[in-house]
């Protein structure tokens, strides 16, 4: 082979491996990360599962091992990507291993497939980072395991260059996986994840990619942004080769009109924010009216929150949910008694003790009927005494509470529960809705720095290839959080695709402005 020939195959090399992350720095001194979209089929969204579970965390990389003393414990919410639909591409060690990753602000740590992953058939069908053949991989070799809401995946830590664009991050600590016991990363055309969440909820405590803490950071510390902030942009038009872009050190104007909204972030962990009430057509919801946390997450695409607003919100748009007869039950048994309780003033928590549905006061957890349904199907065992019958009381209490106030006559009130009853959002499947009506069905609101943020049905509605024809589902699922963490809203990709989103590190703030 002639030296001409082997000149041009090393020119090409270079010019495909230059091109293949689709991102650099630009002339603002942007770093612009362009975002691929997967369609997600009706079997994956049927599996996608948002729950929640109470975990023991180790406070630092050395003590990873969960029988330490030294340990935090906190309420999570867990997921498992089945829906995820956005990804980009990042490289790990010298030379570049090119990776596809989640850019997911739910979650903090970084993780790839290792070449040591050969006992789970997820890493077969994806790249893999090959340690021995980076000349600045850095062995750690601490194992951990990083739950998910169908599963965990395990590994071990290392540290190794992070390219990302054309920037390079030194030493970056990630997980090299070695058993991937999700199956829903078996059919995801991306093989990792890249967290852009807070150290706090890091497994590990393994400092993020992109994070901010005193004087302990990456991308920042090591030059590479001048600012503290990232901003993503997911495109939902079908028709477009385009998925989305993240930019780091600042946000493109093309993306959005009008200003941003900005709110602080109330708990450092996840990107967690305030909420108000959440409007449908015009009426209020009533849950969150006094206040509800929600977190900004690009890695799931629904609108997770509490069943007694998704029961509402189900209702206004005709979803066909899960037709519960135990709560039909609970209105057709207790429903007079309630009634009576509630207009001579008994106060609402602690109707349903009264009434020997439930053994607590209110300061209660709740463990939703949706988990239990989960729990008793699969045969676990649920870890709270009260019955499942006790949240749908407490969920009927609230409903004819809230139409009471609206002076609304008794028949048409048990009426208006008794359909929520069938519209409480199905465990197992998703809620679907007529595809033809999408036009017809009202807009819903969250209420954000005392700014309303409005979805229409377009925004809202998932549309997937079924067999045979289009189908259409609600993007809103239950997600159920006591307090004093709960209620909880996830506000995941449909959001954030009607809404341009700021990540303000630097000033520990959200922004919201319309995207475009």
């Amino acid at each position: 082979m002639s030296m001409a020939f082997k000149g041009l195959l090393v020119a090409i090399c270079i010019w495909v491996w230059s091109g293949s992350l689709a991102a650099a720095i630009s002339n603002d001194g942007l770093l612009r990360i362009g975002l691929k979209k997967q369609p997600v089929g009706l079997n994956r969204l049927n599996a996608a599962r948002i729950t929640k579970t109470e975990v023991s965390r180790p406070r630092g990389l050395g003590d990873v091992n969960m029988n330490s003393n030294n340990l935090k414990s906190n309420i999570v919410y867990l997921k498992n990507y089945f829906d995820t639909q956005y990804y980009g591409e990042i490289a790990i060690g010298s030379p570049p291993q090119y990776l596809a990753v989640v850019f997911d602000t739910g979650s903090s740590n970084l993780w790839v497939p290792s070449s040591r992953c050969i006992f789970s058939i997820a890493c077969y069908f994806h790249s893999k980072y090959r340690a021995s053949i980076s000349s600045t991989y850095t062995k750690i070799g601490i194992p951990c395991k990083i739950p998910y809401g169908s599963g965990s995946i395990s590994g071990y830590f290392s540290a190794d260059n992070v390219k990302i664009g054309d920037v390079i991050i030194k030493d970056q600590e990630f997980v090299e996986v070695t058993r991937e016991g999700v199956l829903s990363f078996l059919a995801a055309r991306f093989d990792g994840v890249l967290g852009l969440g807070f150290q706090d909820i890091s497994v590990g405590e393994a400092t993020p990619v992109w994070y901010f803490s005193g004087c302990r950071y990456n991308m920042v510390q090591q030059g590479h942004m001048s600012q503290q902030i990232f901003s993503i942009w997911l495109n939902h038009d079908p028709t477009s080769r385009v998925g989305g872009e993240i930019v780091f050190g600042g946000f493109d104007w093309r993306h959005f009109t009008g200003d941003h909204t900005y709110v602080p972030i109330s708990k450092k962990g996840y990107w967690q924010i305030d909420v108000g009430d959440v409007i449908v057509a015009d009426n209020s919801t009533g849950l969150c009216k006094g206040g509800c946390a929600a977190i900004v997450d690009s890695g799931t695409s629904f609108l997770a929150g509490p069943t007694t607003i998704v029961a509402q919100i189900n209702h206004a748009i005709g979803a066909d949910g899960y037709a519960n007869l135990e709560c039909k039950n609970v209105v057709s048994t207790y429903g007079n008694l309630i009634w009576e309780y509630l207009v001579s003033g008994v106060r609402p928590d602690i109707v349903c003790v009264d009434i020997s549905l439930c053994s607590y006061d209110g300061s209660h957890n709740v463990k939703n009927y949706i988990e239990s349904v989960i729990e008793n199907e699969t045969g676990k065992e649920s870890s709270v005494d009260e019955t499942p019958l006790c949240t749908l009381c407490e969920m009927v209490v609230y409903w004819i509470q809230l139409q009471l106030k609206k002076q609304i006559a008794k028949e048409k009130i048990f009426s208006y529960v008794n359909e929520l009853c069938e519209k409480l959002p199905n465990p197992l499947r998703r809620s679907f809705v007529n595809c033809d009506n999408i036009a017809f069905m009202p807009d819903v609101s969250f209420t954000i720095g005392n700014k309303s943020f409005t979805l229409s049905p377009e925004q809202y509605i998932l549309k997937v290839e079924g067999k045979c024809s289009i189908v259409c589902l609600s993007g809103f699922v239950a997600l159920d959080v006591p307090p004093p963490q709960g209620p909880l809203w996830v506000l995941g990709a449909l959001f954030l695709g009607a809404y341009h989103t700021v990540f303000d590190f630097g000033n520990l703030r959200v922004g919201f402005a319309k995207a475009i």
